[in-house]
């Protein structure tokens, strides 16, 4: 099989259904509904035939089968504070690798499969979305991201609740995080039941609440350099932002860098362009943004 064929079907979303905005979810939870799901001789007949052939339409049945899928776990991390429609389009991203790099030759379903890259593809969105908002702290995020579910379940602590104070210093301890950190990843990830469900050992301004929970021996000095850090990245990230095109910078601002972002469809819309192109322009200014961010910082700390 042409590699660039199989490039096309993951590149290629335009013939698939997109949720238009957060209303348009039920309707297209509807309409994805009406594909059918596949024997498993029809799904391996299929997969044989994409990869013998390079054939775009078994690859797009192989797809549209599987979008319940995406969809349903992409439904779990609703309370993310990310588009929805964004999401869905990153899970069915993540589907489109895995029909991409299917081997037949694995004795499990496509499905058991597509869930690891589905996954995948919505956990790097959502630390793009996120890494940008407190730079300095992405290894941090990553870290909990990763591993506080399971942390919490070797605690005997399986609810998705505030956590007392004194976990929040243990898990802080044991990851070597800031406990704010602790408490906001902890609230992000309480609408995402199954990274609170420990899978292996292997895998990695609400102010005034948080500060309840931090310790109550810090003192001014300790939080006016907070203050002080927390603008200083707030400066690094304005000046590097200027360092990007028109486009780019709208792209970030308006879908990365605000409490209400747009969507890409809605950004699609104003440049012209579509989703995709959108996401690529996104993830290709993001990496300039980082690059830019962390020589700035290297030159403060030089100078």
């Amino acid at each position: 099989m042409a590699e660039n064929k199989s490039l096309v079907v993951v590149s290629n979303e335009k013939n698939l259904p997109v949720v238009v905005d957060n209303s348009g979810l039920s309707a297209y939870l509807e309409q994805i509904k009406k594909f059918p799901v596949l024997s498993e001789d029809e799904e391996q007949h299929l997969i044989n035939d994409f990869r013998k052939t390079g054939s775009l339409a078994a690859a797009q049945k192989l797809i549209t089968s599987h979008l319940r899928l995406a969809a349903k776990i992409a439904l779990t991390y609703k309370r993310y504070g990310l588009p929805m429609q964004d999401v869905i389009s990153e899970a069915n991203i993540g589907l489109m690798q895995a029909v991409k790099k299917f081997d037949p030759q694995k004795k499990v379903r496509l499905s058991t499969y597509a869930i690891w890259w589905i996954k995948a593809a919505i956990h790097d969105y959502i630390l793009r979305s996120w890494s940008l908002v407190k730079i300095g702290t992405v290894a941090a995020q990553k870290k909990l991201f990763y591993n506080l579910g399971r942390i919490k379940a070797k605690l005997g602590i399986y609810e998705n609740k505030e956590l007392e104070p004194q976990v929040v210093k243990e898990i802080a301890h044991e990851l070597v995080v800031d406990e704010k950190d602790v408490v906001e990843m902890n609230r992000r990830i309480g609408g995402d039941k199954s990274l609170n469900t420990p899978v292996s050992n292997d895998t990695e301004d609400a102010d005034e609440q948080i500060d309840l929970l931090s310790d109550k021996n810090e003192n001014i000095e300790a939080k006016l350099a907070g203050k002080e850090e927390a603008m200083y990245r707030r400066r690094i990230l304005s000046e590097s932002l200027s360092d990007l095109n028109e486009r780019e910078q709208y792209i970030i601002k308006n879908h990365m860098l605000t409490d209400t972002p747009m969507t890409l469809d809605e950004i699609g819309a104003k440049f012209q362009i579509s989703r995709e192109r959108v996401r690529q322009i996104e993830q290709r200014a993001f990496e300039k943004l980082s690059t830019i961010v962390k020589e700035k910082m290297a030159a403060d700390n030089e100078g």
